[in-house]
């Protein structure tokens, strides 16, 4: 069975009393238990990680390498400062899916340049935690395909 990491950026372990306005009441194990609830639908697994620290999530990005067929990455505000996010996910060469609750770019603008864009097959925000799950769908489609080819 694939197995999907969800790897969550700095903050987002506050989620449902961080600005609630902009980021809803949804909390980071809601997001957790909808993951999984959800891959177990599409057949796969998922494995779930927060870290406040950038070093950690680029460690998690390097394991996952045979590992985790997927990264779903949501890197909060390291998705616009760091190059160290996007060079690991590079070097592992493991498709993923950036996701975001907010919509990056209507709000200000140093939030619409996105490093993790540029190693992701693509970008999914404004959904809320939604996204999550539809960074799920994609990367199963994506990963039927892989193994159709």
């Amino acid at each position: 069975m694939a197995s999907i990491l969800v790897l969550n950026g700095p903050n987002l372990n506050l989620l449902g009393t961080r600005q609630p306005e902009v980021y809803g009441s949804v909390t980071l194990a809601m997001v957790e238990d909808a993951c999984a609830d959800h891959a177990a639908k599409l057949g796969l697994e998922v494995a779930c990680l927060q870290s406040n620290h950038e070093g950690v999530l680029i460690d998690a990005i390097h394991d996952a390498k045979g590992r985790h067929q997927g990264i779903i990455l949501n890197a909060g505000a390291y998705t616009h400062t760091s190059i160290a996010l996007m060079d690991a996910l590079i070097s592992v060469e493991i498709p993923a899916v950036e996701v975001h609750l907010s919509n990056i770019h209507a709000r200000e603008a140093f939030r619409h340049t996105s490093y993790i864009s540029k190693a992701a097959l693509g970008q999914i925000c404004g959904f809320g935690a939604q996204g999550f799950l539809l960074a799920l769908d994609a990367l199963a489609a994506h990963l039927k395909g892989a193994g159709s080819a």
